[in-house]
């Protein structure tokens, strides 16, 4: 590989997750923190219902539901991921959350998703909360679900311990996968 493809890969992946070490306003306010993350998750969900008949039923029937509602994905050939989000029990915010991932690959540009991951059993819920640190693919397998052309959920594949949904603007995202995908808790 070309040595300055290379480095300029390198420089705009450090320039990201240098960005990523900033939350804006009040990070240094756990409250105002906290306030922020479910003022997003609220919103990511009522998107989520919105734009996919039948997930507002899944969520309800989820033993938990972890919620990323902004997870930043940029890469040039080198790409890396980061968000926080909350888990919630019976519709309440129990614990805070960050997600990190990284790729190599042909891959150029920069998006925001929401991620949602459904702890469908007691089993695969009370694994993540005794988990010091939870990694897709290795930890647990995550179903992703895609809907069909009526925006429904399939409910073959709702069917999984834990299933996920990353929602982008423009509606269900095809194409990706989460294994590799790091959620560890936050001490706010």
């Amino acid at each position: 590989m070309n040595k300055r493809i290379l480095r300029s890969a390198l420089a705009v992946l450090l320039v990201f997750l240098a960005g990523c070490t900033t939350t804006g306003p009040g990070s240094g306010d756990p409250d105002l923190r906290r306030r922020n993350i479910d003022a997003g998750v609220d919103n990511a969900l009522s998107e989520l219902f919105r734009q996919v008949g039948g997930s507002q039923e899944l969520v309800e029937q989820a033993r938990g539901v972890l919620v990323f509602p902004a997870v930043l994905r940029a890469g040039f050939i080198f790409g890396a991921a980061r968000g926080q989000g909350a888990l919630r029990v019976g519709g309440e915010t129990q614990s805070y959350h960050a997600t990190t991932s990284g790729s190599f690959g042909w891959q150029a540009g920069a998006q925001s998703t929401a991620v949602f991951l459904l702890f469908m059993t007691d089993q695969a819920l009370s694994r993540f909360q005794n988990s010091r640190g939870w990694t897709v693919g290795a930890d647990a397998s995550v179903t992703l679900l895609s809907v069909g052309a009526n925006a429904q959920v399939s409910t073959a594949t709702a069917q999984q311990p834990v299933v996920g949904f990353v929602l982008v603007n423009s509606g269900l995202m095809a194409g990706i996968s989460l294994d590799g995908t790091r959620i560890t808790q936050l001490n706010l």
